[in-house]
């Protein structure tokens, strides 16, 4: 042991000295050009002579450097990630022991990190720390971490669920759809005339409006469902199909509206076309060779770095396609999650090994993106804020009353009905990304956009609470009818 500490040192001082020695014949040898370069008179000289001045000039440089250094494109990203992460985290936590979902915390620190407070409180270090040159950079990283997100979804949707879910499933996914895009077709109506979009039509509005209305947040749905141990129930797999046929709907008639907007005519019509072979060519073409090819890995527990990172190319490749087409990059990501194989172990295997990252940092950097969009202080006036009452009203009365009465419909009990139409109430991170997305394209201007967050944020927080009174009312008045008993259909 000493032996190798000796020849460790030896080593380090030999070659240490070597290193000095060729510096220092080097400076000598540009000595001439460095006198010239470095000359200093004699005032200078005689300040530097001066023991208190020249550490005072010392300190002032490091200072000068270090406020350089600070300035970089790079330190002002790191301190952004380091700023986000611990709000959106925290705030996460902190929702969750409140008995709320860990988005609702997430979508809270992303409006407090925002204008609304941080910039209201402390503006020298907002405008320091959140830059206009620098938000260029957090919403790439943001739509890669969204892009990561909807592939999960995707690949978390059960098709085959879908395709033989019971005949109730089918009416009060419907009826989820169809009631709050109208009514959100209807509101548009005043709120165009109030704000007047510019350069975009009424149907673009209009349709977009309806959209937003009718989304229902799938992954945060499935995760209370599975919280509260509803998984088995019948409840439950209602729930998780009407939410499913939710959000391809939703999904589809939002990339029509997008094929609307960025094209028009012919141009709108063939972009239509292409995403419907796109589809067609994903789903038939496309699945039935990564079923062979994933499945026969995994059953022979043959799984590489290389088919992971070949996914990875898969998902960007999907939707660079969609993006080039016309819809959105994240329409295609969603589809690269659909026609993933439902070999068991591989979902988890996926989610373990793309997303662990994106969930941490680049999700929560999408958040602090959209609060940083988020003036709550242009609401200034009583008609905006009895406007966005308004808003919430409507959106709660569409889609958790629509829900509640087409359940009733079906035959089960009210007690049922309101529980399953609190969950469909539930927006979440899916409205965030499609309100993005109209603000982007110039749909929504910055009032509406703002008032669209509060109504995401509040009908997701009422979820729980709406959720445990719906309970109380079900072992209260306990008679459920015949047709809500478990089925084989589902």
């Amino acid at each position: 042991m000493k032996r190798n500490i000796l020849f460790y040192a030896c080593v380090l001082l030999m070659f240490g000295l070597g290193v000095y020695f060729a510096l220092l014949f080097g400076s000598r040898s540009e000595q001439g050009r460095q006198d010239k370069e470095h000359y200093v008179s004699p005032k200078t000289t005689n300040d530097l002579s001066n023991g208190q001045d020249w550490a005072e000039t010392i300190v002032r440089s490091a200072g000068g450097v270090l406020r350089e250094n600070l300035r970089e494109p790079l330190s002002i990203l790191l301190l952004q990630l380091i700023f986000i992460v611990a709000a959106t985290k925290s705030a996460a936590k902190l929702s969750m022991k409140l008995g709320q979902p860990a988005v609702v915390g997430e979508m809270v620190a992303g409006i407090l990190l925002g204008p609304s407070l941080l910039g209201q409180v402390f503006p020298d270090l907002w405008s320091f720390l959140f830059q206009a040159s620098s938000m260029g950079a957090l919403k790439l990283l943001g739509q890669i971490g969204v892009m990561l997100f909807m592939f999960v979804v995707g690949m978390e949707l059960n098709t085959r669920q879908l395709r033989k879910g019971a005949h109730a499933a089918v009416i009060i996914s419907h009826a989820s759809i169809v009631i709050p895009f109208f009514l959100g077709v209807l509101l548009s109506l005043i709120i165009y005339r109030l704000f007047d979009p510019p350069a975009v039509s009424f149907t673009s509005f209009a349709l977009f409006m309806g959209v937003a209305m009718s989304i229902t947040a799938f992954p945060v749905l499935a995760r209370i469902i599975e919280e509260r141990g509803m998984s088995r129930s019948y409840l439950g797999g209602v729930a998780i199909a009407c939410a499913a046929v939710d959000d391809v709907t939703a999904w589809c008639i939002l990339a029509f509206v997008i094929a609307l907007v960025r094209a028009s005519g012919t141009g709108a019509l063939m972009t239509i076309l292409m995403a419907i072979s796109f589809v067609v060519i994903m789903l038939y073409f496309i699945r039935p060779r990564l079923d062979r090819l994933l499945g026969g890995a995994i059953e022979n527990g043959e799984w590489e770095k290389g088919i992971t990172i070949g996914i990875l190319v898969f998902i960007f490749a999907s939707a660079c396609f969609t993006e080039i087409i016309g819809i959105h990059s994240l329409f295609g990501a969603f589809l690269a999650g659909v026609v993933m194989p439902t070999t068991p172990g591989l979902q988890d295997l996926l989610k373990n090994r793309l997303t662990a990252f994106s969930s941490i940092a680049l999700l929560p950097i999408f958040f602090a993106f959209t609060g940083l969009r988020t003036q709550i202080n242009l609401l200034n006036d009583w008609r905006s804020w009895l406007l966005c009452l308004g808003v919430i009203a409507v959106a709660i009365i569409g889609k958790l009353g629509g829900t509640m009465l087409a359940a009733r419909w079906v035959g089960m009990g009210w007690a049922s009905s309101f529980s399953i139409g609190v969950l469909m109430n539930t927006r979440g991170l899916m409205e965030l990304i499609a309100l993005n997305i109209g603000y982007d394209l110039g749909i929504i201007p910055e009032r509406i956009f703002v008032i669209m967050v509060l109504m995401a944020l509040v009908t997701t927080s009422i979820t729980g609470p709406l959720l445990s009174i719906g309970g109380f009312m079900e072992r209260k008045y306990s008679t459920i009818p015949p047709l809500f008993k478990p089925q084989n259909s589902v």
